[in-house]
């Protein structure tokens, strides 16, 4: 995996800590048997997806692949196989 950067970039990192911070925040609360806590967090955690997406859409995420990068890679692949 670590050959792939997955999920290596800004959009990734902020997504997650953001959806991190919002389940910490919803475990706190449900510990302290406070409802309206608990979706407060679950709000944070929805909040980290669409900011990842965003920032992704803006261009700080992975961009795609090209069709002959992929063929490259499949070519090498199954050459070191062989």
């Amino acid at each position: 995996m670590a050959g792939s950067a997955h999920g290596h970039t800004p959009a990734a990192w902020t997504g997650v800590i953001i959806s991190f911070i919002g389940f910490c925040i919803a475990g706190v609360f449900m510990v302290a048997a406070n409802t309206a806590g608990f979706w407060a967090g679950m709000a944070v955690v929805v909040l980290g997806g669409v900011i990842g997406l965003a920032m992704r859409v803006a261009g700080m995420g992975m961009p795609k692949e090209s069709a002959a990068v992929v063929a490259a890679r499949e070519a090498a692949t199954l050459k070191a196989r062989a």
